[in-house]
């Protein structure tokens, strides 16, 4: 289970590093003193679980979890009681009162362990279409039939190998890949999105398709080549 900490207080992400690092089933991907780099970090990338304060300086906790368009588990860390309600009306996991205390850690993580394995068992990874809106209307497409996904700022386009003209629906490069089974699709890039099946190649930091199409892997995409190499 992938997490963040957001904090302006060093002392408290010091805590939340150790706290963290007793639980092997948890891999902390990033910490911030700084909320307006944190929220930029989870607009491109995805978490399971994120540890934030509440009252820091240009942007709270509270509002910048009620600006993400896609949500992770949400753990409220704060010196204040005040704000308990505010955090549970955001659909807070957990909500804990600064000094934490490792009994208290340790309760708030299993919850989320636990919220974080029933949605995995939740989650059908043998489906085999996705649903987007487009032109007005509902639209599946198969999995099979994607050839690969192009960000365009507020818009996706989903090329499909069936067809030259691609879906184009309101959406985010993250929020789709949140709706595509995480072992057959990557994100390579900030713009684009490939199913891993039809990799045929890498060099150059560029991706070639079995469909000769070559796509650009972003430096912050790296390690998608060191997956792709193992797999």
């Amino acid at each position: 289970m992938k997490c963040i900490a957001i904090d302006d207080e060093p002392l408290a992400l010091q805590v939340l590093q150790k706290y963290v690092s007793a639980f092997p089933a948890i891999e902390l991907v990033g910490i911030f003193d700084d909320a307006i780099e944190g929220a930029a970090f989870l607009k491109d990338n995805s978490v399971d679980l994120l540890f934030i304060d509440i009252n820091m300086p240009d942007l709270s906790g509270l509002d910048l979890v009620s600006q993400l368009e896609v949500r992770p588990m949400v753990i409220f860390t704060t010196a204040h009681k005040k704000f308990a309600h505010e955090g549970f009306e955001l659909e807070a996991l957990d909500y804990l009162l600064k000094p934490i205390t490792t009994e208290r850690f340790e309760r708030a993580v299993n919850k989320a362990l636990e919220q974080y394995q029933f949605r995995k068992s939740q989650l059908n990874e043998s489906a085999e279409s996705v649903i987007v809106r487009s032109e007005y209307k509902m639209i599946k497409i198969l999995l099979s039939d994607i050839e690969f996904i192009e960000g365009m700022e507020d818009y996706i386009k989903i090329h499909l190998l069936s067809s030259k003209h691609p879906v184009l629906t309101l959406m985010s490069l993250k929020g789709i890949l949140e709706n595509l089974p995480g072992n057959r699709f990557s994100r390579i890039h900030r713009s684009y999105i490939v199913p891993d099946s039809l990799v045929k190649s890498i060099q150059n930091k560029k991706v070639k398709l079995l469909t000769d199409r070559e796509l650009p892997v972003s430096d912050s995409h790296l390690d998608f080549i060191e997956r792709w190499r193992t797999r």
